[in-house]
């Protein structure tokens, strides 16, 4: 047999390609994965970033779970691999004022920290969430869908968008096509308008609209990305759950790895894919960037589509409009991931003490709703935010495997500078970025700064230097209007084909993209197996 020939060969190790790799393999097809790092797991990853404390891990870009579907879980028997999640506390606003905002399991203690902004913000909170959830459970499913080629007059397109129009006539009142048009057109701002009249309160909601975005809250669309969020489930049927995964973001990509090779799937690593090999508009194998050739009747890229597209084909072989709509696909964001090792867990002027829901909780460093749009337009303008925003987790409250006793990992991500720094290093700039934010740290929690041990700041050239994240966007592109469900990555390419057959897509770029999700890996098979593009060798 020759060791070089496949039936299928996967792009990317991240947790999407090595899903995709998995539901090949399950599918009978020898499979290969080719990792270009030295190890899998791509931005799903967990390190010892300080040499001198090799006992203390961080979970490095992406730091919760969510929106995985449990049929990929049970499909995988990803839990068998030491899949494990830890739900993380629902939000947790600590204010300068002294007050704070309290997302609880105990529905009166939420109403009452909201209530120290605003009584009538607090009467409206679970109202809110009742509707942004109900716009979420309508929404949700199309994520386990492949869109159809809207605007298409074949016959199977045709049958497809009607299809969904179908399953949608029951959800759908004029009532609710309004909402969700407004979803997709207002920002964030304008929409808790509507709902909220505490700056804060605001501030507290928007998060989930600008998150891994190049947007402040004040820019049309941010009211989808803040609905796009409160899409998933860990397990507890709560809208908008997140967890932290036991040994942290790359034991959940270990899982996928365990699981892969379990059902036959190679892993190559140190293995990066110079050039797709297409013959006639097809593809039939890659080579590395050792020269070795890999043939297979199937390529899938699990990868970003500009690297995919731009450096690993020629432009020649793709329609110039595909080219033209990759070359100009937004991947923006202007995040910067700190992660630091405490001795202490903060203790915060509002809420002394240890409490698991604030501890264990999202916790998000910011003003108001103002404050955000000032952090974005800093960047926008070409300086890194005066008043940083984070959304902090501190997953050591439950997953001891992370740190020893008596030390906690803070997981920081951040926003926003510069777009443009993506391209060239600013290490002292992004430092003292990193000191405004952990300033602003000491104002809710004292001492916060004395407890740090060590800090790693990483920024948007990092992530795209060695994590391959163009512009450092986390989503593998923007979660924009015109980026999302037919047009992602390209208009007529929401549905993990690609203009050279027998090459198909399972990255972040993808329709079900955004989040640690594994759902482009397993739509992308999917496709596949309709098309029956699979030619198994013996």
């Amino acid at each position: 047999m020759n060791t070089n020939r496949y039936d299928a060969i996967v792009i990317g190790g991240g947790h999407n390609g090595l899903i995709a790799g998995a539901y090949l393999s399950k599918n009978g097809a020898r499979t290969v994965v080719l990792e270009a790092r030295h190890k899998t797991g791509g931005a799903a990853d967990t390190m010892s970033p300080w040499p001198e404390r090799p006992d203390i891990k961080v979970t490095t870009l992406s730091y919760v779970m969510s929106l995985m579907p449990a049929v990929i879980q049970k499909d995988l028997q990803l839990e068998r691999f030491g899949y494990k999640i830890y739900p993380q506390g629902m939000g947790y606003l600590p204010h300068p004022s002294g007050r704070s905002i309290v997302r609880h399991d105990d529905e009166a203690l939420t109403r009452a920290s909201v209530a120290t902004f605003s009584k009538r913000d607090a009467d409206t909170y679970f109202e809110f969430e009742a509707w942004i959830g109900e716009i979420a459970a309508i929404l949700g499913p199309l994520l386990m869908r492949t869109p159809a080629r809207l605007g298409s007059k074949k016959p199977g397109d045709l049958k497809d968008a009607a299809q969904i129009g179908w399953m949608l006539r029951k959800e759908l009142s004029e009532k609710k096509v309004a909402d969700i048009t407004r979803l997709f057109t207002m920002s964030a701002s304008d929409l808790l308008d509507r709902w909220f009249e505490s700056e804060v309160v605001k501030g507290f909601m928007a998060v989930n609209g600008i998150i891994g975005t190049w947007a402040g809250p004040d820019a049309p669309g941010t009211a989808y990305v803040l609905m796009h969020h409160s899409v998933g489930d860990v397990g507890d049927g709560q809208i908008a759950s997140w967890g932290y995964p036991e040994g942290g973001m790359g034991a959940v990509s270990k899982a996928c790895e365990e699981a892969a090779k379990f059902l036959g799937t190679e892993i190559r690593t140190n293995a990066k894919v110079k050039k797709i090999l297409t013959t006639n508009g097809a593809a039939h194998g890659v080579v590395l960037d050792d020269g070795t050739e890999l043939s297979a009747p199937v390529v899938v890229t699990a990868i970003h589509p500009k690297i995919t597209f731009l450096e690993q084909l020629e432009r020649s072989e793709l329609p110039a409009e595909f080219v033209h709509d990759i070359e100009h696909w937004k991947t923006r964001s202007g995040v910067v991931k700190i992660n630091a090792a405490i001795d202490r867990l903060p203790e915060f002027t509002a809420n002394p003490g240890f409490d698991p829901q604030i501890h264990g909780g999202a916790i998000q460093i910011l003003d108001d709703i103002d404050y955000l749009e000032r952090a974005f337009q800093d960047a926008r303008f070409g300086k890194a935010a005066t008043l940083p925003f984070s959304d902090t987790a501190i997953p050591t409250v439950f997953d001891k495997t992370l740190a020893p006793e008596g030390v906690h990992v803070m997981s920081m991500f951040t926003q926003w500078v510069p777009q443009e720094w993506a391209e060239e290093d600013h290490p002292e700039e992004l430092e003292a970025y990193a000191d405004r934010l952990f300033d602003r740290m000491e104002v809710v929690a004292p001492g916060f700064k004395d407890s740090v041990m060590h800090r790693q700041v990483i920024g948007p050239k990092q992530m795209q230097d060695e994590w391959g994240l163009i512009g450092g966007n986390i989503f593998h592109g923007e979660l924009t209007v015109d980026q999302l469900f037919h047009m992602r990555p390209a208009p007529g390419y929401g549905d993990y084909r690609t203009p050279i057959r027998g090459l198909y897509q399972a990255s972040s770029a993808t329709h079900a993209g955004g989040g640690v999700t594994g759902m482009p890996g397993h739509h992308c098979v999917r496709e596949i197996m309709n098309d029956k593009a699979l030619k198994k060798r013996k």
